[in-house]
């Protein structure tokens, strides 16, 4: 007699906490990016796909969701953000970032990683590199001259699910704020 341990894989979600523009920065960003000179290469980011990743966490087994979720509850205390510096990174990545990063960023993200220290949940990129990408694939892409200034009064972050079969997409399981 024989016995065969199950092998079903473990189910996962590809998951980060973001902050979300609201209808009226997403406006203004995609207002902006249509000030930049893109190469024909450069795929825009889709509209509701605009944020700002705060925690990368990469693959996380389904049921630590509902942990996650309780765990990541923080009052936000609303702060500004102005989104003013166009450039384009390494690989073709084309983003608009602070100049200035406001200490209350710093806090929110620095308030965020303890909660996932308690619960002892990694991240895949523990430090901060606040931006937001506006475009792929734009190596040669010029930021317009006068730089954005864009405002963003930040008030919520949300626990977002990253799903890659296509249609790929953004789908937010929980808003904080």
């Amino acid at each position: 007699m024989s016995s065969t341990a199950s092998t079903s894989p473990v189910a996962t979600a590809r998951l980060f906490i973001g902050l979300w523009p609201d209808d009226e920065v997403r406006a203004a960003l995609l207002a902006h990016r249509e000030d930049w000179r893109w190469p024909p290469s450069a795929v825009w980011m889709a509209p509701q796909r605009l944020h700002m990743t705060m925690h990368f966490l990469g693959m996380v087994p389904r049921d630590r969701v509902p942990l996650l979720r309780q765990a990541l509850k923080l009052a936000v205390v609303p702060f500004d953000l102005s989104l003013d510096h166009g450039e384009v990174w390494h690989g073709g990545v084309a983003v608009l970032r602070p100049s200035e990063v406001p200490a209350a960023l710093n806090a929110l993200h620095d308030r965020l990683a303890r909660a996932l220290e308690l619960i002892e949940q990694p991240t895949v990129r523990p430090e901060l590199k606040p931006h937001l990408t506006l475009a792929r694939h734009a190596q040669g892409a010029l930021p317009p001259k006068r730089s954005a200034q864009i405002h963003w009064r930040v008030a919520r972050y949300a626990l977002v699910e990253s799903i890659q079969q296509p249609p790929s997409r953004y789908e937010v399981l929980q808003e904080y704020g």
